[in-house]
């Protein structure tokens, strides 16, 4: 094959090898730019509409580019997905084999020592019963597995509570003075990502990488030829995540923990360290009773007096250890990292007390956030962009971002503002879906103003006849959580508990689990929020109908977003229209693509905030939509859905009788 396009082509090695495959325009285009980018450095931003196939247009061009490149994503399943899925797809059909490594954060690997000192706590301490039998399972895989990748072990879900125990952090790691460290899984999986030609990472990871958060192991970046940015629309976000500062009443008490436990192993668990830590614990638990009543996140400015006591006293704490162990830090590598992360504690906690004009805190703000694991106490920058923008300028020589969603119509300037790539190349591909035969857009007339309480009740009444129409098959999206539950609530109460179909609710299970639910069932309604915007792919008939109750503006005491408002007005832009619409608009845009994954699939968009029409600015948020046709008509909606779903041999209404007699989960 001598081009991008004969690789694509009909009779091409990937319509050969893969069935189903299909010759699209848009993806032969979108793979010719990012070999073009490979082959000359360039900052290149992809918005790839969905089903162009994006993961092979940029996958093909990577594989025959023979460079080191770098993969990020925004999730650990698209991860997983590239690395057991479409890379060994790709690579068989083009006859090209390629070593890959698939490297995950810390938190995703068993940590041998720290597995052990887990079991000194619960021999010595006790621990909840649900950790201390966690702790058994951990160690039985832990004889079996190569890896030490936490995903593996099945009968232990991500959220169970023994995890934070067995796994180490950049803080408690001891590296390479670690007695474990010539098994250790990270240690292991670094090594295989330096000797990979295509590494696959998440953003988390490829943030830790650019600041140097991971120091100890060796960096990935200085070694690539090329980051591949998938997903890139979430990587602004993450990035203020990594370039800010933060201490948690969790951290704090794994210090104390390990502490005890270093001193466990070395059977001297008598002495002023452990009384040390007993005191400790005190003061956090001290601080979290200070803000406990004050709100769930509060500005650096209405700390509570006896808070910032608190700090001060914990951060005293954090030196007096430091003194402590000096003796005997010089020749024992775990009290010596001790030591070394209490002290970086202490500093972290110091700029979290800075005075207001301190140059360390001087261009960002400071919050504390409350929940109910504890607080967190949180330093960003207001504006990340000069900064991440300098990172990336600093390595690597092509830089690809792409994703469903990074424009606002055809306009990138929002989102090369935020990454500081103001140079960058953009190309832009609609869907090749034919949106206007597949899809139709509800606006019910009638509403009442978002911001009314009668609004969330108005939605779920209003799409009921859409629900009947439909047979269920449908996502109710939510911009807030307390609107999720009264629209759950409102539901059950019209249904009286005879359930024409089955309902999920986000919060009763865990997503996974819910998703598979609700394609098991092919006939279900999710009522959902946050994480169910996107990311999330249901192709099929068992999803034809999307409901969003609002224009998912963001929450506007957010204090990192008041503070990004604050400064676009005093550099003389608009907030509203600079900032806040853009983002509402990607948001959007992740939403309404949850409908059509397929070129087989149909459905109804059903968007019920009534400033689409009533405001100027609805013109951008439609006009960055695929293109539908529009209706105001529930008989127009009840009618294209009985058409389609009678087109796809389904009697909506003969389903949910059978369905009607399930429990609702």
């Amino acid at each position: 094959m001598t081009s991008v396009a004969e690789l694509f082509s009909r009779q091409g090695p990937l319509a050969q090898a893969i069935e189903g495959f299909t010759e699209r325009a848009e993806q032969v285009a979108m793979a010719e730019h990012v070999a073009a980018a490979l082959r000359s450095p360039q900052q290149l931003l992809i918005e790839a509409g969905t089903g162009i196939g994006k993961t092979f247009a940029y996958l093909v061009p990577v594989l025959l580019s023979g460079k080191r490149i770098i993969i990020s994503t925004g999730t650990r399943s698209l991860q997983d997905q590239l690395y057991h899925r479409d890379l060994p797809t790709i690579t068989r059909a083009l006859g090209r084999p390629v070593q890959v490594a698939l490297l995950k954060g810390r938190a995703n690997y068993l940590c041998l020592h720290r597995l052990s000192l887990a079991e000194q706590q619960a021999a010595a301490r006790g621990l909840k019963r649900e950790v201390a039998i966690g702790i058994g399972q951990v160690r039985r895989w832990s004889f079996s597995t190569a890896k030490g990748d936490v995903a593996e072990l099945a009968t232990v879900g991500e959220q169970h509570p023994v995890w934070p125990w067995v796994t180490s952090t950049r803080d408690n790691c001891l590296q390479a003075e670690c007695p474990e460290y010539q098994r250790c899984h990270v240690v292991a999986a670094r090594r295989e990502a330096q000797a990979a030609e295509i590494v696959i990472i998440n953003h988390h990871l490829l943030m830790a990488d650019l600041v140097l958060k991971e120091e100890g192991f060796g960096e990935l970046l200085p070694g690539a030829d090329a980051v591949v940015i998938d997903e890139a629309h979430q990587l602004p976000d993450v990035a203020t995540q990594f370039l800010g500062q933060s201490v948690s009443s969790r951290q704090l008490q794994s210090l104390a923990r390990d502490v005890v436990a270093e001193l466990m192993l070395m059977s001297s668990v008598d002495g002023a360290a452990g009384t040390w830590a007993e005191t400790f614990e005190r003061r956090i638990a001290d601080a979290e009773s200070a803000v406990r009543s004050a709100g769930e996140r509060i500005d650096v400015a209405a700390w509570p007096a006896a808070f910032v006591e608190a700090l001060e006293l914990l951060v005293a704490d954090l030196r007096t250890l430091c003194a402590l162990l000096e003796p005997v830090a010089a020749d024992n590598a775990p009290m010596a990292a001790i030591k070394r992360r209490a002290g970086e504690v202490a500093d972290r906690m110091d700029t979290l007390l800075a005075p207001e004009d301190d140059v360390r805190v001087v261009a960002g703000i400071r919050w504390v956030q409350l929940s109910q694991s504890g607080f967190s106490a949180h330093y960003v920058p207001v504006d990340t962009a000069k900064q991440l923008g300098a990172l990336v300028e600093a390595r690597a020589s092509s830089w690809i971002y792409t994703s469903a969603t990074l424009a606002v119509g055809e306009d990138f300037s929002h989102f090369k503002r935020r990454l500081g790539v103001a140079d960058a190349v953009t190309v832009r591909f609609g869907s090749p879906f034919d949106y206007p035969n597949q899809a139709l857009m509800y606006l019910p007339p009638g509403l009442d103003a978002p911001s009314s309480r009668r609004h969330t009740r108005q939605v779920v009444e209003a799409a009921w006849p859409v629900l009947k129409a439909s047979g269920g098959r449908a996502f109710l999206l939510f911009t807030s959580h307390r609107a999720l539950r009264e629209a759950a609530e409102v539901l059950a109460g019209m249904m009286k508990g005879e359930a024409p179909f089955p309902v999920l609710v986000q919060g009763d299970a865990p997503r996974d689990a819910l998703l598979q639910r609700f394609r098991q069932y092919g006939n279900a309604v999710l009522l959902g929020t946050g994480s169910f915007w996107e990311g999330v792919d249901v192709k099929g008939t068992a999803l034809a109908v999307v409901v969003i109750d609002k224009l998912p503006f963001a929450v506007p005491d957010d204090p990192v977003l008041k503070a990004r408002l604050d400064a676009i007005e005093r550099q003389g832009g608009n907030p509203f229209f600079d900032e806040q619409i853009p983002q509402a608009v990607i948001a959007l845009k992740q939403g309404v693509g949850r409908l059509i994954r397929d070129q087989q699939d149909f459905g109804v968009v059903m968007l019920c905030d009534q400033r689409l029409t009533s405001r100027p600015y609805g013109r951008t948020f439609l006009g960055s939509l695929p293109a539908m046709r529009r209706t105001e008509q529930i008989a127009e909606v009840e009618q294209f859905l009985s058409d389609k779903l009678h087109g796809a041999g389904i009697d909506p209404l003969a389903v949910a009788v059978v369905h009607a007699e399930r429990r609702i989960p």
